[in-house]
């Protein structure tokens, strides 16, 4: 999609710098993902404490032992 922006050309070419980016375009495009990755942390990160997650970690561990088990006899050939 083509824009015209009024952008301020220092920042633009700080920002290439900083991106090791070869076009104007490549800097926005990483800074834009950039934003919108640390915006969608921020979001995760504003959850931490409200979901409670009731696992018995040992019990979880115990099964994943048996599963590795039971797929490593398989690929050995035993059933």
């Amino acid at each position: 999609m083509r824009t015209t922006l009024d952008l301020n050309e220092k920042l633009i070419r700080e920002l290439m710098t900083v991106t090791a980016a070869k076009t104007k375009t490549e800097a926005i495009h990483q800074a834009a993902a950039e934003m919108i990755r640390r915006k969608k942390l921020d979001q995760l990160k504003s959850l931490s404490g409200t979901i409670h997650l009731d696992l018995d970690w040992k019990r979880l561990e115990q099964a994943e032992i048996r599963h590795q088990a039971v797929l490593k006899r398989r690929r050995h050939g035993h059933h």
